[in-house]
C-alpha cells in the first residue's frame, strides 16, 4: 500500500484548520477533526474512498476528495506515493485559493 506525503502548503493549510477549529470548537473538536483529515489521506493513499478529477480550469493533473467541510486536493507522486497539495474549506474560492498554495498552472 503507498502512503502520503504532505506538501507545505497543504501544512500551512492544516495548521490554519486546526487553530480555527480550536479557536471556535475547543481542543478536543479540533484533535477530532485533524484525526479525521489524516485519516482521510490514509484513506485516499489506500484508493478507498470517492474521487474526482480536479477540475479543468485549475490547469493541472490531480484529483480531490472531500473530507466534512474540506476539499483534500492531492496527486500521484512519481513513486506512487500520494502528495496532499492542500486542504480547503468548501466556502473558498477553490481556483484563487489553489493558485495561491501551488502557483499558476504552468508552475504546478
Amino acid at each position: 500500500m503507498s502512503g502520503f506525503r504532505i506538501q507545505a502548503a497543504a501544512l500551512v493549510r492544516l495548521e490554519d484548520i486546526h487553530r480555527h477549529t480550536l479557536e471556535q470548537w475547543g481542543e478536543a473538536q479540533a484533535e477530532r477533526y485533524i484525526r479525521g483529515i489524516f485519516a482521510q489521506f490514509e484513506a485516499i493513499a489506500a484508493r478507498r474512498v470517492f474521487w474526482r478529477p480536479v477540475p479543468a480550469e485549475f490547469g493541472v493533473k490531480g484529483y480531490v476528495s472531500r473530507y466534512e467541510r474540506h476539499m483534500i486536493y492531492w496527486r500521484e507522486l512519481a513513486d506512487g506515493e500520494v502528495g496532499i497539495v492542500t486542504v480547503l474549506h468548501e466556502r473558498m474560492h477553490q481556483i484563487a485559493r489553489f493558485r495561491e498554495d501551488v502557483g499558476p498552472a504552468s508552475e504546478a
